[in-house]
C-alpha cells in the first residue's frame, strides 16, 4: 500500500516459532520477551490517518459476525464456505452411514466403532506425520482432500455389487469427520496470526455450524428418492470442491500476507511424529487430556439423559411389548425436537455470541464457560433428576460444545509451531477424541455392572467434571505463559 514504515512493539514466542501481529523477519528473542520490528506493508496504520484502510461492503456485512478487518474479508468468506462445504458433505454421509449400518443388522457395532477407530487411528496418525514430513502444505491438503474422495468412489462401486460395506463405511465416517475437520482448521491457524484468529475464527466456526445444519437438511430429503449409494457419490464430488476452495482460500490470504507466509505452500515440516510431540509439550498435553474428560463428560450426560428419557417413555407409553412400536416413536419424537433446539442454539451462540465472548473474556477465560455448565447440570441431576430440566441444562451443554468450545479448541493451537497445527492436532482430533470414548463406554460398563442408578451415574461424572475444570485451569495458566498479551 505503499506505506511508510513505523517502528512498533511485538511480542515474539520462539518457544512454538509463532509471532504476535504478523510482522515477519523479526529477530527471535527469548520467549515473553520483546522485541522490535518494523511493520510490513500490511500493517493497519493509525486511526485517524489519511492512509486508513477502509472495509469493503463485505467486510463490514462480515463484521456483523466477527471483527473482520479491512483486506481480510474474502480469504475469511471462502475459508467459512469451505467449512459450511466440509460440515454438509459430512452430515451427508452420516446419514448414508445409519442408513446402512442399521439396514445390514449391524446397530450394535456401534458399541465398539470408537474402540477399533481408535486401534486405527493408532497407525493412521503416525503414517499422516510421515506424510506431512514430506509433503508441503498444499500438496498435503491436496492429496488428503482427494485420497477421502477416491475412498467414496471406491463405496458406492463396491456397494452397487450388494456387497455389505455398512461395518467398515461406519468406521470411515468416523475417522473421516475427525481428520477432515481437523485438517481443515489447522490450515486456518497455519494461514492467521494469533490476533487474526481470535477474531476471525467465530467467524469460520459459524460456517461449520451452518453446514451441519443444512447437510443434515438435505440429507433428510435426498436420502428417500436416491438412496445412499447415490449420496456417497455426490459427497465425493463436494469434498472435490473442498479441495479447490482450500486451494483457493490459501492463495488469496497468502498474496495479501507477503512472501515470508507464501513460503509456507512450499515448506515441508520436521521429521518428528505428533505423538512424539505431544507428549514432550506440557500445553499439548493438557490440551489432550482436556479433549478426552470433556468427550467423557459429554457422552456420559447423554447417556444419562437417554436413561431419563426411557424412563419416563415406560411411564408415559407403557412397558407392555405390544408397545414397542409406540415407545420407540415417543423417543424418536424426543429425540427429533432435542437436536433440533440443540443446533438452533449452537447456530444461535456461534453466530452471535462467540466473538463476543472472546473479546471479553478471550479465549483461555472461554475454557471455564463449559465445564461450568457441566458442573450444573450434574449439580441439577443429583438434586432432582427431572427429564424437562434435564434436557434444557443438556442443549445448553451440547450447544456450547458445538460453538463455544469447538472455537476454543480450535484457537488454542494459534501459538504453537506449524508442527503442533497440523501433526499434534491431527492426533489429539483423531485419537484423543476416540479415546475419550472408549473410556467413557469403560465408565458406563462398570457403573452398569455396580447396578449405578441416575445419581449415581452423576456422581462419578461430576467428579469427572471438577478434574476437567482443573485441567482448564493449568491450561489457562500455560496459555497465558504462552501467550500473554493474547487474553
Amino acid at each position: 500500500m505503499g506505506i511508510t514504515s513505523t517502528i512498533s512493539i511485538r511480542c515474539i514466542d520462539t518457544g512454538h516459532g509463532n509471532t504476535w501481529g504478523g510482522s515477519m523477519g523479526a529477530s527471535d528473542t527469548e520467549a515473553g520477551k520483546m522485541s522490535f520490528a518494523t511493520t510490513t506493508a500490511t500493517d493497519t496504520p493509525p486511526l485517524g490517518s489519511d492512509l486508513q484502510p477502509r472495509k469493503s461492503l463485505l467486510e463490514k456485512t462480515l463484521s456483523i459476525i466477527s471483527d473482520v478487518q479491512p483486506g481480510e474479508g474474502l480469504g475469511a468468506l471462502i475459508l467459512t464456505i469451505n467449512l459450511f462445504t466440509l460440515l454438509g458433505a459430512y452430515y451427508l454421509l452420516k446419514t448414508v452411514r445409519e442408513s446402512l449400518i442399521l439396514a445390514e443388522g449391524g446397530a450394535e457395532v456401534k458399541a465398539y466403532s470408537s474402540a477399533a477407530q481408535a486401534i486405527i487411528l493408532l497407525g493412521v496418525v503416525p503414517l499422516y506425520g510421515w506424510i506431512a514430513t514430506h509433503l508441503n502444505r498444499n500438496r498435503l491438503l491436496r492429496f488428503t482432500t482427494l485420497f477421502f474422495a477416491s475412498n467414496l468412489i471406491i463405496f458406492y462401486l463396491v456397494g452397487r455389487t450388494g456387497t455389505r460395506i455398512g461395518i467398515v463405511y461406519y468406521i470411515w465416517v468416523g475417522i473421516f469427520n475427525v481428520f477432515s475437520v481437523a485438517q481443515l482448521w489447522s490450515f486456518a491457524t497455519d494461514l492467521f496470526s494469533q490476533s487474526q484468529g481470535k477474531r476471525l475464527f467465530p467467524l469460520l466456526g459459524v460456517g461449520a455450524s451452518a453446514g451441519a445444519v443444512g447437510g443434515a437438511w438435505i440429507a433428510g430429503r435426498l436420502i428417500g428418492p436416491l438412496g445412499p449409494y447415490k449420496i456417497i457419490l455426490i459427497s465425493a464430488a463436494v469434498i472435490c470442491v473442498c479441495s479447490a476452495l482450500t486451494r483457493l482460500a490459501g492463495y488469496v490470504i497468502t498474496k495479501r500476507a507477503g512472501e515470508q507466509e507464501k513460503k509456507k505452500d512450499t515448506e515441508t515440516l520436521s521429521s518428528e511424529g505428533g505423538f512424539q510431540l505431544l507428549m514432550r509439550d506440557r500445553y499439548l498435553l493438557l490440551i489432550a487430556i482436556l479433549t478426552v474428560l470433556l468427550n467423557i463428560v459429554s457422552l456420559s450426560g447423554d447417556f444419562i439423559f437417554g436413561k431419563l428419557l426411557v424412563n419416563q417413555t415406560n411411564e408415559v407409553v407403557g412397558t407392555a411389548a405390544s408397545l414397542m412400536k409406540a415407545r420407540k416413536a415417543y423417543i424418536g419424537s424426543y429425540y427429533a425436537s432435542y437436536y433440533e433446539w440443540t443446533n438452533l442454539v449452537s447456530f444461535i451462540i456461534q453466530t452471535f455470541l462467540v466473538s463476543r465472548i472472546f473479546k471479553r473474556i478471550g479465549v483461555r477465560g472461554s475454557l471455564f464457560v463449559l465445564p461450568a455448565i457441566s458442573l450444573a447440570t450434574f449439580v441439577t441431576i443429583l438434586a432432582s433428576p427431572i427429564l424437562r430440566v434435564v434436557r434444557v441444562l443438556k442443549i445448553a451443554e451440547n450447544s456450547t460444545n458445538y460453538s463455544l468450545q469447538n472455537t476454543v479448541r480450535h484457537a488454542l493451537l494459534l501459538p504453537t509451531s506449524r508442527e503442533a497445527k497440523y501433526k499434534v492436532k491431527a492426533a489429539i482430533e483423531t485419537f484423543c477424541v476416540r479415546l475419550g470414548d472408549v473410556l467413557q463406554a469403560g465408565v458406563i460398563f462398570v457403573g452398569t455392572a455396580l447396578h449405578f442408578n441416575v445419581r449415581a451415574f452423576a456422581t462419578m461424572t461430576l467428579v469427572i467434571t471438577v478434574l476437567w475444570l482443573f485441567v482448564a485451569y493449568r491450561l489457562y495458566i500455560e496459555h497465558k505463559h504462552l501467550a500473554p498479551e493474547c487474553h
